[in-house]
């Protein structure tokens, strides 16, 4: 069990459907029965359009990060899946990040729905969902956009550390609003949404964080991966800070590789966003067609 106590579990899926309510466009939803368990399946965009699966960061809920990229939904035939294990309607049963457990429960929903291989994307945690599916097949990818990623650079404990600890500790301890906006603020380079803000402050108190990270993606990983990959990052990232981050993905990915960095934190700005959908959707129409 993830959460604190089922009422917990209830509030927390309660803020769930709260957030879907902000999407505009029909969300059909789905439980897919993979290996690993239950897994629920957000389904939603261009009924004919191109397949795009999206996963989403961990420690918060599906439709935070699915609203990232709501200027693709037009175009584009949204599979978003909570990803199991972590806040949401999936089984809550955690499974290794660090070997190929993820690339196997992509493969299961790939299966269920008929997809021999589509575009996917991925934020943070989610990013090293793809970079695992990427390692071990490949050939289901046609192209991938990166955002924030883990699994590419260490995690960077030392300024993290810095900006986070203190208010996050205290946080924990007293439930302060005011350290939990410091935490907000930390994330996002001050610019988090009041209701990310609410979600964050009741998972990073009353629900068990998932504290391992997909592992870092190695070349040799990659030997078989030829699929063009946008990675944005975020300057302000606490996180995966931009300068590492780059040059891993370079190390990684070569030519491969398009790269975009905006003056944001781990979470962006309603302004990021603009520019994010207008480069991932330029990206899309010249690598997945």
């Amino acid at each position: 069990m993830i959460y604190e106590h089922p009422r917990i579990k209830q509030y927390v899926l309660q803020q769930y459907e709260e957030y879907l309510q902000l999407f505009d466009g029909k969300i059909k939803r789905e439980y897919v029965q993979t290996r690993f368990g239950r897994t629920h399946v957000l389904q939603l965009g261009k009924e004919d359009g191109r397949p795009l699966f999206i996963f989403h960061g961990a420690n918060c809920l599906n439709p935070m990060t699915l609203s990232w990229f709501e200027g693709l939904f037009a175009d584009y035939k949204i599979y978003a899946p909570d990803t199991i294990g972590h806040p949401g309607f999936s089984d809550e049963r955690r499974i290794n990040p660090e070997d190929r457990s993820f690339a196997l429960w992509t493969n299961d929903l790939l299966n269920h729905y008929g997809i021999d291989s589509c575009a996917f994307a991925g934020v943070s945690y989610g990013g090293g969902i793809v970079l695992r599916l990427a390692a071990f097949f490949p050939e289901k990818i046609s192209s991938s956009i990166l955002v924030v990623p883990a699994g590419i650079s260490p995690f960077s404990k030392w300024w993290t550390i810095k900006r986070m600890l203190l208010p996050f500790t205290l946080y924990q301890l007293n439930d302060s609003t005011k350290q939990i906006h410091a935490v907000a603020d930390a994330m996002s380079a001050g610019k988090m949404k009041t209701i990310d803000r609410e979600i964050i402050a009741t998972i990073f108190q009353h629900v068990k964080l998932e504290h391992d990270l997909p592992k870092l993606t190695t070349k040799a990983e990659l030997h078989r991966y030829r699929s063009p990959t946008l990675i944005i990052a975020g300057m302000q990232d606490v996180f995966f800070p931009e300068g590492q981050l780059f040059q891993r993905a370079a190390h990684l990915f070569g030519d491969l590789l398009e790269w975009k960095a905006y003056n944001m934190g781990h979470f962006p700005a309603v302004h990021h966003l603009e520019k994010m959908n207008e480069d991932m959707k330029a990206f899309l129409l010249h690598h997945y067609h």
